[in-house]
């Protein structure tokens, strides 16, 4: 037995991946941008719009609205981000049916956030070997420049995160002179900074260990993949041959002369593993760590252009294709997954196309239920509400239908007129005449006839009339 004890977690290494360029690495590169884009330049996009600060995307949490160009979300509106949050996990599973973690790859933040400050290191410090070299390096004045560098922009491409997730939440061009000149909220500093610090820390340090260690999906990726799912991919069968992988020294140039020694395609140059940014030899087989961004498929494909030989030595492929069998894309569970995308998709369309741009109601004040005036009519009183949801001023004439004798009484109001976003109650009382025919409670309803606004059919509020 061994004197030494067995070490339950690996000797942390940082990895330093090597650059590559090809088809992935271009997607990747442009996802990036784009991602950037969106989430650096989108709070200043001006959006004029009647009511609220004419930003394009704008939380505003005082009025309780979130503005997103030309639509207006509520706080009654609470369940479309409901299927927003189910139509994003069912992509999700989904998408790895058919491409595995393809999302982990390309799309999630903290892979876009680490291949930024990954590029901003490179930047500075050199590619792969110079790095390595600089690692190794006792602390000097070159080695404190260079690192120091590196972490200051770090920082500053942390705080820039944080500052502008906050600009969503408040009219961007006030909030940020407020931010620098000590006006702003303490939730604003607070979320900003800890912001930046969460970014630093998972993008800056952390990295691969994220996706490694913390986030969950690297787990239970197992479960959701099968032999049909396209992954990054080494064909053994071609890159092993029946003697293994060797380097191609001078009797092993050619694929001719490797194919008579047994020997399979991979040269072992190691390049797959160097541009790897979670570390591993793919060479191994799927592993938990991979977030399938392709780029060993890059720089094999690399290696295989130079020595002008078949690309696809590693490639997207599933387990079914490595083994000469058919991969089936499309089965009972991605039909599923398909028709549970395309039915909530159907939802947020049929919800905001079905929106009402002023919602009513009528409450009937029950203490007392009823009154018996002096000359002998009966009266009801409800308390009516509207809400005017629209971006432009709304006026209503009211009366009643299915009521016949009876009258409708706001007092001093003459209309019921409504400011964008604004909401009122009006009183109402309901007299009826005696001698008409009537029953203990009778139905009828309200009708708010619009006389300007975006609404242009009435609207019927449903209610009874009590006598004794």
């Amino acid at each position: 037995m061994s004197d030494f004890p067995i070490p339950v977690v690996a000797e942390s290494v940082t990895i330093h991946p090597r650059s590559i360029k090809g088809r992935f690495r271009l997607f990747k590169s442009v996802t990036l941008y784009m991602a950037y884009l969106v989430y650096f330049i989108l709070p200043w996009i001006p959006w004029s719009r009647p009511v609220g600060d004419p930003q394009a995307v704008l939380f505003d949490m005082t009025a309780r609205k979130f503005y997103i160009f030309g639509l207006v979300v509520h706080a009654q509106d609470i369940f479309w981000l409901a299927a927003l949050l189910f139509l994003a996990a069912v992509l999700l599973f989904f998408s790895t049916a058919l491409v595995g973690r393809a999302f982990c790859g390309y799309f999630c933040f903290q892979t876009l956030w680490t291949d930024a400050f990954r590029s901003i290191e490179k930047m500075i410090q050199g590619d792969r070997v110079k790095r390595i070299r600089l690692d190794k390096l006792p602390w000097n004045g070159e080695k404190i420049l260079k690192k120091g560098t590196t972490h200051f922009l770090w920082l500053f491409l942390a705080f820039w995160t944080g500052l502008s997730f906050i600009l969503y939440w408040g009219y961007a061009p006030d909030l940020i002179v407020k931010f620098f000149t000590g006006q702003a909220s303490s939730v604003a500093y607070f979320t900003t900074f800890g912001l930046m610090t969460t970014t630093y820390i998972a993008a800056g340090l952390m990295r691969e260990k994220v996706c490694q260690h913390v986030c969950p999906y690297s787990r239970f990726q197992s479960v959701m993949i099968d032999k049909d799912t396209l992954v990054p991919a080494y064909d053994p069968e071609r890159g092993e041959g029946t003697a293994g992988r060797a380097k191609p020294v001078k009797a092993l140039k050619t694929q001719e002369a490797r194919k008579e020694a047994g020997v399979g395609d991979c040269v072992d140059c190691g390049l797959c593993v160097q541009v790897c940014p979670v570390g591993i030899d793919i060479r191994d087989g799927m592993q938990y760590a991979c977030i399938q961004c392709g780029l060993c498929v890059d720089a094999c494909d690399s290696i295989m252009d130079a020595r002008g030989w078949n690309r696809g030595l590693i490639r997207y492929e599933s387990e079914n294709g490595l083994e000469h069998g058919k991969t089936h894309f499309f089965k009972l569970r991605t039909y599923g997954y398909g028709l549970a995308m395309i039915g909530a998709i159907a939802f947020l369309m049929w919800s905001m196309s079905g929106k009402k741009i002023v919602e009513s109601t009528a409450r009937q004040i029950r203490s007392p239920l009823y009154v018996v005036l002096s000359d002998g009519r009966i009266m009801n009183r409800y308390e009516l509400k509207v809400d005017n949801k629209s971006m432009y001023d709304a006026s209503f004439s009211l009366s009643l239908k299915g009521l016949e004798g009876a009258e409708v009484d706001m007092g001093q109001i003459k209309e019921v007129f409504l400011k964008p976003d604004e909401k009122q109650r009006v009183m109402v009382k309901v007299r009826r005449k005696p001698g008409e025919s009537l029953t203990n409670n009778t139905e009828f309803k309200f009708v708010l006839t619009p006389k300007s606004g975006e609404v242009k059919e009435p609207i019927y509020i449903e209610s009874q009339f009590i006598t004794p």
